[in-house]
């Protein structure tokens, strides 16, 4: 058997990262980049744009996407029923096969030391049916499935971009027991003060300002409820950065005005009195740093993961969780209020970690070299 340690140069890590949205290639590039110099990456991933700078040693693999149809399918078996243990696995798809192959070939040629998934129970699959041994990412949502539980069980452990606070009570011993949580992993941006931010933005240190957050992995908001928001509360400027849908009948006043996509969405959020937003990632995480009043909206997402996250952000009193926009002014009133006087920037600040790249990097350092390590009680304890 091989011992993983003694290689002088380091067998390479090999790194699915799904596509859509932004999280996973952040949280990608901040793993990839924290681990030695010395250690050689290979990332597949349908898309290269999305990734921020990667180091020296770090090669990005493009592969067909795994979820969007080319045109080239065999539909004589669309109606086939997926096995309980997928969750997408269409026949007669040859991005599937071609996207499976490049990876199975490379498993082969490449010996990798280890392979993470972030996210593909079937990647993390193939991982285990080819003998390579796999991390996999872990997300909130409902994932007690059989084919999240072949993914985890088949892993020798997992990571989870979150503090080990919001993890989901319903989670069995032995997952969160082989779970490296990492509060903040994917938020590698220095905020600036709230006044430096508000300069650099044109907005008055006396202005209170609402900012909604709308993510890339949607479709995003739409301008009817922010419209009501704004005439409701004449007195405070209403921001929006992100993809808002323009709905013809919304009525938007003056305060309320939309920046569009931003390269530095944590400008916007320290300069912020109060931010609405869905419970992406990497939003969170640069919520929480800021330590602002905080009332999170869940888009849809599969398997509710945003729902699932919003709870845990709510049972940490870390935010206001609410199923939708306010539909009516007194409704937004109430909201604002709630979560002004929910507010504690200290917790918030403490479900992040000092250095969460670091530290993941370092638990999968020394995954590989004492395989054995992942498997042992968690020493941040277990929420109860």
């Amino acid at each position: 058997m091989k011992d993983f340690a003694a290689n002088q140069s380091p067998r390479p890590i090999g790194y699915f990262c799904h596509h859509q949205g932004r999280g996973h290639a952040v949280r990608a590039a901040a793993i990839v980049n924290a681990l030695g110099p010395s250690q050689p990456v290979t990332i597949f991933c349908a898309r290269t744009d999305i990734f921020p700078p990667l180091r020296a040693g770090v090669t990005i693999e493009p592969i067909p996407s795994l979820f969007e149809p080319s045109g080239q399918e065999d539909d004589r078996f669309a109606s086939l029923r997926t096995p309980d243990t997928l969750h997408c696995a269409p026949v007669g798809w040859p991005g599937i096969r071609t996207a499976m192959a490049r990876m199975a070939q490379w498993f082969d040629t490449a010996d990798p030391a280890l392979v993470i998934t972030d996210v593909s129970a079937e990647v993390a699959q193939l991982a285990r049916i080819c003998s390579v041994p796999h991390v996999a990412v872990v997300q909130h949502g409902d994932r007690g499935d059989p084919g999240h539980r072949a993914a985890y069980d088949g892993a020798v452990g997992l990571i989870a971009p979150f503090h080990a606070d919001l993890a989901q009570p319903e989670w069995p011993q032995n997952q969160v027991a082989k779970t490296c949580f990492a509060g903040g992993l994917g938020d590698t941006v220095d905020l600036p003060d709230r006044h430096t931010a508000r300069r650099s933005l044109g907005l008055s240190d006396a202005e209170t300002v609402h900012l909604v957050v709308s993510g890339g992995g949607g479709s995003g908001v739409t301008s009817a409820p922010l419209g009501v928001a704004a005439r409701a509360m004449p007195d405070v400027t209403w921001l929006t950065i992100g993809a808002v849908q323009t709905d013809w009948h919304a009525t938007e006043p003056a305060n309320l005005r939309h920046a569009g996509w931003v390269d530095d969405p944590a400008r916007y959020i320290a300069a912020a009195d109060l931010v609405i937003s869905s419970t992406g990632n990497t939003t969170c995480g640069q919520v929480l740093r800021a330590g602002k009043p905080w009332i999170v909206v869940p888009e849809w997402r599969y398997f509710d993961e945003q729902v699932r996250k919003a709870e845990a952000l709510a049972r940490a009193c870390a935010a206001l969780h609410l199923p939708h926009l306010p539909s009516s002014a007194h409704r937004w009133k109430e909201a604002v209020a709630q979560a002004q006087t929910l507010h504690d920037s200290t917790g918030q600040t403490a479900l992040l970690d000092v250095a969460p790249a670091a530290k993941v990097a370092a638990w999968i350092e020394g995954l590989l070299a004492n395989p054995n390590q992942a498997i042992t009680s968690h020493p941040e304890g277990i929420p109860a």
